[in-house]
């Protein structure tokens, strides 16, 4: 299976992207709002991936943050939803919207997906309000209080195999000696030469 991949972002579609890693180009469907964070053509990317094997095909979705692979991952175990609305809803919505609505049985919010209708939200929601992990929760929770770029640096991070108390500590640190908040690349850049000096 493939679990992640780096190379260079050969091209970019309405609804996937190729990466190209030593010459082989790996076809992957991403969220809308992946999609329009990646870098520019010909530039380097990383994505995580969850593979999905059929019968006849083998077929790659990535995503640039663990939460929302996490949150892909749940609600195809919902019935009647597959990776096409998990996209959908990963595209319009962010992660830490999702774990709320379905933490607070509001299945309303999540309806404001196009394609996604009241049945399929109420089913989300009462699936998967006992799978949601703490920590989940309590990210979505943290998030709600951070700016994106802070969120988004901080998830990186963790993903990267760092502490989180370490992360939000140093993350804290940069914020709070910057005027403004500096873009999510900028933080992790600091992020990262802080922590590798500890």
């Amino acid at each position: 299976m493939i679990a992640h991949l780096r190379g260079e972002l050969a091209r970019v579609s309405s609804d996937h992207a190729v990466v190209d890693v030593n010459g082989v180009g790996y076809k992957v469907y991403l969220p809308v709002k992946v999609l329009s964070s990646l870098p520019a053509e010909g530039d380097k990317v990383g994505l995580l991936v969850t593979t999905i094997v059929k019968e006849d095909s083998i077929t790659l979705y990535g995503f640039s943050l663990e939460v929302q692979q996490e949150l892909f991952e749940l609600l195809l175990t919902v019935s009647g939803v597959g990776p096409k609305v998990a996209l959908a809803i990963l595209g319009e919505l962010e992660p830490g919207d999702i774990i709320s609505a379905i933490s607070a049985e509001d299945y309303a919010s999540l309806t404001v997906v196009s394609g996604l209708g009241k049945k399929t939200a109420q089913r989300i929601v009462l699936e998967l309000r006992e799978k949601l992990s703490e920590d989940m929760k309590l990210g979505a929770v943290k998030s709600k209080s951070l700016s994106g770029p802070v969120s988004d640096a901080m998830e990186a991070l963790v993903g990267l195999g760092y502490r989180r108390d370490d992360v939000k500590r140093v993350c804290d640190e940069i914020v709070s000696a910057s005027a403004g908040i500096p873009a999510a690349e900028e933080i992790i850049r600091r992020a990262l030469g802080m922590l590798a000096k500890e």
